[in-house]
């Protein structure tokens, strides 16, 4: 079943032209939140590229796969969606974009945990142990950085709310391996991601009085970019690389995205990045590529396997 082609400069230039574009998304959402909250933003731009999607699906003739069977985990995959971007949104509010990307980016360290325990054939690697132990290290000390001198003085509340949107991001990744969404096409996985932050982002923007909009040149051009490149085209194209490329591979090349969106956030914004924060980013990269690659690597570094203590 491994018919995957290897990645080749192709791909690798546009997974580069990708990472750009999704890490600069939250410096394009923080730009004019000024405008409209993120949270609002992330909803309505979801629920436009939803529509979309959906016409995409309709088009190929996949809407059958939107039935009885795929329902039930795909609800639960909106939610847990809506949930990562509602997290995500207000942590925009309390701290920098750079911060944001960051944290959000250690939802595969979650994941990759999550499924070592849980699944007996995902079980880890002793390479894969030192990379989360690595990760984990690394938010640690990313906390212990102030907050204050940079201009967040509420900045800890919106890291821990991007850790939580990270979570949401990580649970996505566990019901979608283990349910019938597994085998159903991304369009209709995508679909119902970006339905579920509709409803969840619209619905609580009111209750949490964030519904002001002030229409500007640069609202409009940023919901574009965000409604057209990053939430419709971007994903498309991801997933058309994932069916003629190794899905691994391409995976190894995405955590090039925090590091576009760090230096985005910094250019565009003017983030402040302390010494703590700096050190504690690099070891979150550094353990998440290891517990990416682990596979990769000869199998005589990691021979011995990790047995989770929990009953499988």
């Amino acid at each position: 079943m491994n018919d995957r082609k290897p990645v080749d400069a192709a791909a690798v230039a546009i997974m580069i032209v990708l990472c750009a574009i999704w890490g600069s998304q939250q410096v394009a959402i923080k730009l004019v939140a000024g405008a409209m909250s993120p949270l609002l933003q992330m909803g309505l731009r979801s629920g436009l590229a939803g529509l979309a999607t959906l016409a995409i699906v309709l088009w190929r003739g996949e809407g059958r796969v939107i039935n009885r069977q795929t329902l039930a985990p795909g609800l639960a995959i909106g939610l847990l969606f809506g949930t990562e971007f509602l997290l995500a949104g207000e942590a925009l509010r309390f701290t920098s974009a750079s911060h944001v990307t960051i944290y959000l980016y250690t939802a595969p360290i979650g994941a990759a945990l999550a499924l070592g325990l849980l699944r007996p054939d995902e079980r880890l690697r002793a390479g894969q142990w030192v990379g989360i132990a690595l990760s984990f290290a690394g938010v640690v000390l990313a906390f212990s950085g102030g907050k204050e001198g940079a201009g967040y003085p509420d900045g800890r509340l919106g890291d821990a709310l991007a850790l939580g949107g990270a979570c949401g991001w990580a649970c996505t990744t566990l019901v979608l391996r283990n349910s019938s969404l597994a085998n159903a096409p991304a369009s209709v996985t995508l679909f119902y991601q970006l339905m579920g932050a509709f409803v969840l982002c619209t619905l609580a923007a009111p209750v949490l009085g964030e519904t002001a909009v002030s229409l500007t040149a640069p609202l409009l051009a940023s919901m574009a970019f965000q409604v057209v490149v990053v939430a419709f085209l971007s994903y498309l194209t991801w997933y058309a690389l994932l069916r003629r490329y190794s899905a691994a591979r391409l995976g190894v090349l995405s955590f090039m995205t925090p590091l576009f969106g760090v230096a985005a956030g910094v250019i565009v914004l003017g983030d402040k990045l302390d010494a703590a924060f700096i050190g504690g980013a690099l070891m979150i990269l550094g353990g998440i590529i290891i517990v990416s690659t682990a596979d990769a690597l000869p199998a005589r570094l990691f021979k011995r396997r990790f047995r989770p203590a929990v009953n499988s």
